[in-house]
């Protein structure tokens, strides 16, 4: 990790610059950034009849800090209504919402059902309240609900509790799965999806403008793209695999006519990876490695992956699956790439690892790069599309820059900030008035914000927002940090 570059000890964007060439990435970057009307991020968007007031977008970033009973508690509202600061235009999903509590990733993670309909509205109505203040008007507002169901990462109590589509040769055992392990019945899917749907219409008559059918990083929406070997409707070729997608659509469209849809997508995957035990030492994870894949080629167990090499992306199944989206009029796309659970830097570029993970086997920048060209190459063929983009977090004070860019040069429609948004929100703001970004504030992704609820605590920033830092939560993920202790 020595060698990777630390966009913090630039001097300019003239260096930024300098690096991306040195690493001979391609990703586009302004020297300049401009001000107010006159920068692209500032234009709106017309998608699906919504208009978007500007470029800026708000990835999905739940807290794991939700009441039990699927409830959102005060530190949620406060995580929303820094969203509704942000003066981001475009807010997707606000953060992953089970259908069902046995779906949920965490035991603290929202749900969404007639019991806790009156929290989630009031919780939607906090972000809009808290946009209107801080930028004087709600209009171009757009906001969605990601709606999920963990799958194979599920565990609504103390405990994982996984609901698999197919048995995978390296997941399996890293969830100590026995082997007969049951896999979910054909029937079982159609209940899910009734809960999908049943989610959908309670968000249309809370007011959101559209939801999200997650499928990305490793949850169940996720896996039944991957579901090669599954047998029964909804595995094998593709049209069983998109099966799940396609009746919760087609429910959607029945049940609650009005409302729009989107899809987040893991775009494309790469076999899992593991701490290189060569160089890994005790409290200290090695560098990450792909877990050895040589007796299992060809590869059936990715979506949008090389089968016969599985460290490399493969986007002719994503398109095809952006064809299907396309044919079912769903026009708001967020590309994302991997899974946090079993590759990482993949889905989200950081210097500085989470517990359970690994040291980067690549400058971060690399996996930026990499999802960039996922999504300049998936909207050239989908221009009619509007996409999402994701990753640009890790470039820190050089975001403004490379947004203006590759939206001006058509690279994306929307620029997405996720782990950003827990360390400083105003930022888009910040951008679009021309103000000086507050580095002091910058995500340098230090990854506490995925440390913290691998080990049951809430997420969040920190080491940069002050309600966090001086929180007693700070003072356990301190002591987890040095392994002395367990949350809870």
């Amino acid at each position: 990790m020595n060698e990777y570059v630390k966009l913090a000890a630039l001097r300019d964007v003239d260096e930024f610059i300098e690096v991306l060439q040195r690493l001979n990435l391609h990703i586009p970057c302004d020297r300049q950034v401009l001000p107010g009307n006159a920068s692209p991020l500032a234009r709106s968007a017309i998608v699906d009849g919504l208009t978007i007031g500007n470029r800026f977008a708000v990835q999905p970033m739940e807290g794991w800090d939700g009441a039990l009973d699927g409830r959102p508690s005060e530190m949620t509202f406060r995580r929303w209504r820094r969203f509704g600061s942000s003066g981001a235009k475009l807010i997707w999903g606000g953060e992953a919402v089970a259908v069902q509590y046995d779906g949920r990733a965490n035991p603290n993670q929202l749900v969404l059902n007639e019991e806790t309909y009156d929290d989630l509205a009031r919780l939607r109505d906090a972000l809009v309240e808290e946009h209107r203040k801080s930028t004087g008007s709600t209009d171009g507002l757009v906001i969605g609900l990601q709606l999920t169901h963990s799958g194979r990462y599920s565990r609504p109590e103390d405990k994982p509790e996984p609901r698999i589509l197919y048995r995978h040769p390296i997941l399996d055992k890293r969830l100590n799965l026995p082997e007969h392990y049951p896999v979910l019945t054909d029937g079982e899917v159609r209940q899910i999806i009734d809960s999908f749907i049943r989610a959908a219409k309670l968000a249309w008559r809370i007011g959101f403008h559209f939801v999200d059918i997650k499928h990305c990083h490793g949850y169940l929406g996720h896996e039944f793209l991957s579901a090669y070997t599954r047998s029964g409707d909804y595995g094998g070729r593709f049209e069983n695999r998109t099966r799940f997608l396609r009746e919760v659509v087609q429910g959607i469209r029945t049940e609650a006519a009005g409302l729009s849809i989107g899809v987040r997508l893991s775009a494309f995957d790469m076999i899992p990876f593991r701490p290189d035990p060569v160089t890994s030492r005790p409290g200290k994870p090695g560098v990450g490695v792909p877990e050895p894949y040589e007796h299992l080629l060809p590869y059936r167990w990715g979506f949008g992956v090389n089968p016969h090499n599985p460290t490399e992306p493969d986007l002719s199944e994503p398109a095809s699956f952006l064809a299907l989206l396309r044919a079912l009029n769903i026009q708001l796309v967020n590309l994302s790439a991997g899974s946090p659970y079993y590759n990482p830097h993949i889905q989200r570029p950081a210097l500085y690892p989470p517990s359970d993970g690994y040291q980067p086997p690549e400058d971060p920048l690399v996996g930026v790069a990499r999802q960039m060209w996922a999504v300049r190459t998936l909207k050239e063929r989908f221009p009619d599309l509007t996409f999402v983009g994701t990753a640009y977090t890790y470039l820190q004070e050089y975001i403004p820059y490379v947004a203006q860019a590759a939206v001006r040069e058509g690279w994306t429609d929307f620029v997405g900030l996720g782990r950003m948004m827990l360390a400083y929100p105003e930022l888009p703001r910040d951008v679009l008035e021309g103000s000086p970004l507050q580095t002091k504030r910058l995500c340098r992704t230090f990854s506490d914000c995925t440390t913290a609820p691998r080990n049951g605590l809430p997420s969040g920033c920190y080491p940069l927002d002050e309600f966090y830092k001086r929180s007693p939560m700070a003072e356990q993920l301190k002591q987890l940090k040095h392994g002395r202790t367990k949350a809870g």
